[in-house]
């Protein structure tokens, strides 16, 4: 690497992972509103239960859809105009759920129409994060050197849990000491509102920041690729790299099955198994976990908010020993560890026995996924894919990740009204399949470019 050049990496990823920071706030961010939401729409219209659910999900339905299309932008736009994308649609988000009666509707005077266009504007903001979540990764993947690329992607993990951190004290700081009438008439505004100051920021930094050289070469932008690559690298360095990369675009035809189905089933899998292991129920329904074993109101929320510290702490670990241990140890230390726990919780629940065990449990859960598949599953879908093909692989997996997440998350109650212990284990089942899945069929990627794992890829179907 180029010397003095690792700061300017750093930079660049900085802001990518703004993009990983707004996907946590903006899905986390219905968490301190959700109440309000019910009261200002469902309760005044006399809406069902149901309706009220579609409302605090909806912008699922929007990253479903960014991640299918994130494919045909960052191929055809480039992954940066993507990312600028995706911070204008966060932003207009923002704005919209905030001031959703901007326009057409009268301000205070809940409607049908105006609940349907809350929702469009929450779509909108889901848009952008399904775009985010596949095109930052995807992006510090494409730029970073292969001996801290591991580092820098996982920093997108650590962002998004970031984010859910920092919404989570800005909704708390928005209604602190407030009556729950503004809250519901006003304060459920300015949670939505705050999420503009971050996707601004994003936006702007966009415009400093360099397009991909991979992508550059993809559209025969050869100088503006060496350009990109001589900040990184030395000149020699440099010229490898370039050559490469230009080799790589040189294979074969940029058809999505040129490699093979196997390479996209994996990412598929990849995906699927991160959140069939049931690391979003434990997110978004942590305090209704704690709740139904036995723990205090006030006690589940301390009990989540321990959670919360201690996703960040093992995010850190994650990101500090991909580049040394590798991603494949990574990820089945932590399969193991989310089977140990979800079963402990499983069995917790069949024995009807409420305590300290129960935390302990989910904090051994959670604490395995924060260290392995959390960041350690973007890190190999930014880097597994082939240069021709990875916008549109990528944009696979991401969709899958996001119906799985929907299918996961939406499941859990009906799921628990039949049998708490029998839903634990389910995912305990799921973590320790995810081990066996990574053990047979994950090749180790650490410390090789991206253009070596093509070879190794294209070498491997060739055999």
């Amino acid at each position: 690497m180029k010397k003095n050049s690792t700061l300017y990496i750093v930079l660049i990823t900085l802001v990518a992972t703004l993009g990983g920071l707004l996907f946590g706030y903006d899905t986390a961010v219905i968490s301190g509103a959700e109440g309000s939401l019910q009261t200002y729409f469902a309760d005044s219209l006399g809406l069902s239960s149901l309706v009220h659910g579609i409302t605090v999900s909806s912008a699922l339905i929007g990253c479903i859809i960014g991640g299918l299309i994130s494919g045909y932008f960052a191929t055809r736009f480039g992954r940066k105009n993507t990312l600028i994308l995706a911070a204008l649609l966060f932003l207009v988000s923002a704005l919209g759920s905030a001031f959703p009666e901007f326009l057409f509707f009268t301000k205070g005077e809940p409607s049908i129409a105006l609940l349907i266009t809350f929702n469009i504007y929450r779509i909108i903001g889901g848009i952008g994060v399904g775009l985010a979540s596949a095109v930052s990764p995807m992006y510090i993947g494409e730029i970073a050197p292969a001996r801290i690329r591991g580092t820098l992607v996982s920093l997108n993990q650590f962002a998004i849990i970031f984010g859910m951190l920092v919404v989570y004290f800005v909704n708390w700081g928005i209604g602190r000491g407030q009556s729950m009438e503004w809250i519901n008439d006003v304060g459920w505004r300015y949670m939505f509102l705050s999420e503009a100051i971050p996707a601004l920021l994003f936006l702007l930094l966009l415009f400093t920041v360099p397009e991909t050289p991979r992508y550059l070469v993809s559209k025969n932008q050869d100088e503006k690729a060496m350009a990109v690559l001589s900040k990184i690298y030395d000149q020699t360095m440099a010229k490898a790299t370039m050559f490469e990369i230009k080799k790589s675009f040189d294979v074969s035809k940029a058809r999505l099955f040129s490699f093979g189905k196997t390479i996209i089933v994996i990412g598929i899998l990849l995906s699927v198994f991160q959140q069939f292991v049931g690391i979003n129920v434990a997110l978004y329904y942590a305090p209704r976990i704690f709740e139904s074993m036995g723990a205090a109101r006030d006690a589940s929320m301390f009990q989540t908010i321990v959670m919360g510290l201690v996703n960040v702490l093992f995010t850190l670990i994650a990101i500090f020993t991909v580049d040394k241990f590798g991603r494949k140890p990574l990820l089945i230390i932590g399969s193991i560890g989310m089977t140990i726990g979800m079963f402990g919780v499983a069995g917790m629940a069949f024995s009807n026995t409420i305590g300290i065990g129960t935390l302990i449990f989910i904090i051994i859960y959670t604490a395995s996924f924060m260290m392995s598949w959390g960041p350690v599953v973007w890190v190999l879908i930014s880097e597994i894919f082939p240069n021709k093909i990875r916008g549109q692989a990528v944009a696979i997996a991401v969709a899958a990740q996001w119906a799985a997440n929907y299918f996961i998350s939406s499941t859990y109650p009906a799921m628990m009204e039949f049998s708490g212990g029998l839903t634990y284990s389910f995912y305990g089942i799921m973590s320790l399949l995810s081990a066996i899945f990574i053990w047979k069929f994950i090749p180790e990627t650490k410390g090789r470019s991206l253009e070596e794992l093509e070879t190794m890829l294209i070498n491997k179907k060739s055999a």
